[in-house]
């Protein structure tokens, strides 16, 4: 096949279906029925076309060409997102607040199990000695506040101990969101266990006085990853309300819906 004869009479396709691209990468309502009709069947063709330069033609740069555009197309056509810096700007300014807000009685939800069993074992353990004692043996609580808990944080190489308690969170984040879709039960344990653990340790501190070298050994890694593992349970609870209350949507269509939510918009 004649490469020129081929860009002569697919030019006009491959500028019709760029010239759609943009403007629903601009704003996709403002493309009429017809329109969009066009720029489904103009995908489903340049595809073709695509298959017949890799083929038949093996021509690079008309490969990566109508290759682009497809990808492009196929971002409009199937609601994915874009590659490109400014789809990832909008996702920092724009999708995630958006998906954030919307979601922020579940993220509210998440935080109160945390941080609510963490401050009544931290007050709890901080005024009764006798809770403390029952709680931790006595020998073990002055060997962890003066050594094995900032012995933690030094026990190994600093790039090494990052990796492993970004890891953790990491760990802890995912199972806070994969496991509210069990009806939101194992998310809520999660969060609140871990909640727990702090506060026992919070405890301790200020039962011997040493708060200070508390927070300052929790606050410079625990305020970022501590809102991340938040912001995965409620997404978690959110799947397991879905499946609690669909609505009049199909459980399993309410689930698929509330998964994607804002961030498919």
């Amino acid at each position: 096949m004649d490469i020129d004869r081929f860009l002569t009479d697919n030019e006009g396709d491959w500028a019709r279906l760029d010239s759609l691209v943009r403007r629903a990468e601009r704003d996709l309502s403002r493309l009429s029925p017809a329109e969009l009709d066009d720029l489904v069947a103009g995908y489903q063709r340049v595809g073709t076309q695509l298959s017949v330069a890799r083929t038949t033609l093996r021509d690079p740069a008309l490969t990566a060409r109508l290759s682009a555009l497809t990808a492009r197309a196929a971002a409009v056509v199937y609601g994915s997102a874009p590659r490109s810096w400014g789809a990832a700007a909008r996702f920092v300014t724009d999708t995630f607040p958006a998906a954030l807000w919307h979601h922020r009685a579940f993220v509210g939800i998440a935080t109160a199990l945390f941080v609510v069993p963490a401050l009544a074992l931290g007050v709890w353990l901080a005024a009764s000695p006798v809770a403390l004692d029952v709680a931790v043996p006595p020998a073990l609580q002055e060997a962890y506040v003066e050594q094995d808990f900032a012995a933690y944080y030094s026990s190994e190489p600093s790039a090494q101990f990052a990796s492993t308690v970004t890891t953790n969170n990491i760990r802890v984040g995912i199972l806070a969101f994969a496991a509210g879709v069990l009806l939101c039960v194992p998310t809520a344990a999660v969060l609140a266990l871990n909640g727990a653990n702090l506060g026992v340790a919070a405890g301790l501190f200020a039962a011997a006085g040493e708060q200070p070298l508390f927070w300052g050994l929790i606050l410079p890694h625990g305020l970022l990853e501590l809102t991340a593992v938040f912001v995965a349970g409620g997404a978690g609870l959110r799947l397991g309300w879905t499946l609690v209350d669909p609505g009049d949507r199909p459980r399993a269509e309410a689930l698929v819906d509330e998964g994607a939510g804002p961030w498919s918009s």
